[in-house]
């Protein structure tokens, strides 16, 4: 487009957008996921964790953490001209839960984050894409100064179908968070197809 109008002989592209969930347990990277990759300045919804939270929230491994996502983050990243993605991180703890059946709704599929000193963590998480049939990615962020454990190893501890993709990751990284991304569009987009082909009679 120069100034305003499109280049002679190109019709306008009309990006399709899709939706996608970053979700996982507390402290896990959500939030950083979101920001790193969000070409807009991310909508984020936290707030100070509080003493009043501290029988409900669980932050070890994660103690210098002293804010949590309340409602949801909200990013934008265009991965083709023609390809547009919504990002909603989804809230970590149990009691803001409530909000995930709506964040769900229109969503094309979903990346849950886990982090291997806190695997149960991300269960819940995996429970529900897997209840209600939304594919997922699994994505291991790899934090500083963690042992990295061999990708099978981690696919073993979480009970994983082969089906699933896993893969590691590094929050903080636009480049690597960028490439979850994409697999979670090809996965999503695969499984559609394969849901929609006509089983053999």
């Amino acid at each position: 487009m120069i100034f305003g109008r499109t280049e002679r002989g190109k019709p306008p592209v009309e990006p399709v957008t899709l939706k996608i969930l970053v979700a996982g347990g507390f402290g896990v990277g959500k939030t950083t996921l979101v920001g790193a990759v969000s070409e807009i300045k991310p909508l984020r919804t936290e707030e100070v964790l509080t003493e009043a939270g501290r029988p409900v929230d669980d932050t070890s491994g994660v103690e210098g953490k002293n804010t949590t996502t309340v409602a949801m983050d909200f990013g934008r990243i265009t991965l083709r001209e023609d390809l547009v993605l919504y990002l909603f991180g989804t809230p970590g703890q149990d009691r803001f839960w409530f909000l995930w059946d709506e964040l769900a709704t229109g969503s094309l599929g979903a990346i849950v984050l886990a982090d291997t000193r806190r695997l149960e963590d991300c269960f819940a998480a995996v429970d529900y894409f897997e209840r209600r049939s939304i594919p997922f990615v699994m994505g291991v962020n790899c934090f500083e100064g963690v042992a990295r454990h061999p990708v099978e190893e981690v696919r073993q501890a979480l009970d994983l179908d082969e089906d699933v993709p896993l893969v590691l990751c590094d929050a903080r990284d636009r480049e690597s968070a960028k490439e979850v991304l994409i697999e979670v569009v090809q996965h999503a987009l695969a499984t559609a197809a394969a849901r929609r082909e006509p089983v053999a009679t």
